[in-house]
């Protein structure tokens, strides 16, 4: 069943922890897309059923296990991975990046404007092999994946601007794709040419994004079968 906010009484008003008892009762599992990663883990909790976050701004867990499939199936595993995540590395999509890092024990390096980059403390709490830096050069250098992101992601459109400004030159382009000639070159979508990658870069790489996308399908079918079973 698809309910969006306006179908059901959290439209109304009524508080996640009343909802999510209600749909405990009647329901094997919920997957959720919001803004607050607190109205995920309360639904959760109050609901006592398997609950997958599909987006929060905090966190897009699913994405990334969508993209570590991807990588499987083209290097066949993990070891000795390098990923570079250019653009916004305090995105829910860049943390994600970080507790896999730590958790599948890869090195990830994240190039960001100052004023993007994660806090340390939570790079402390992660604790994985996670390198943050403002050159985005030095992150590319010889690693095996070069991701990015949406430089204004949803929510944000109020800072278009101020975002497009302190992310120019934070770009995949051929230049930077040469100091990593053997990368895959990975976009969770939508993508904005021009902006975050270039258009050549994206159309060169078009087997491996799409591919991506499409496996976001057979991976979440699989976090489905593991948890509903």
């Amino acid at each position: 069943m698809f309910l969006a906010a306006a179908d059901i009484q959290l439209g109304r008003g009524e508080p996640i922890c009343d909802t999510a008892r209600v749909m405990g009762g009647m329901l094997h599992g919920a997957v959720i897309r919001t803004f607050e990663q607190q109205e995920v883990e309360d639904f959760a909790a109050y609901s006592q059923i398997p609950t997958i976050n599909a987006l929060t701004d905090a966190e897009h867990p699913c994405q990334i296990i969508a993209d570590l499939f991807t990588i499987m199936e083209t290097r066949g595993s993990l070891d000795g991975l390098k990923v570079a995540f250019i653009g916004d590395g305090d995105c829910n999509v860049a943390r994600s990046w970080m507790w896999a890092a730590a958790r599948c024990g890869f090195e990830l390096r994240i190039a960001a404007p100052h004023d993007f980059q994660p806090p340390s403390e939570f790079v402390s709490r992660v604790d994985g092999n996670i390198i943050v830096t403002n050159d985005i050069r030095a992150a590319s250098e010889g690693v095996d994946v070069l991701y990015t992101d949406v430089w204004v992601s949803m929510g944000k459109e109020e800072e278009a601007a101020l975002r497009v400004a302190k992310f120019a030159g934070y770009q995949i382009s051929a230049e930077l794709c040469a100091l990593a000639p053997e990368a895959m070159v990975m976009h969770c979508l939508p993508a904005y040419r021009g902006k975050e990658i270039t258009a050549d870069v994206l159309e060169a790489h078009a087997h491996t994004i799409f591919r991506q996308a499409e496996n976001r399908l057979h991976a979440q079918k699989a976090i489905l079968a593991e948890l509903v079973s």
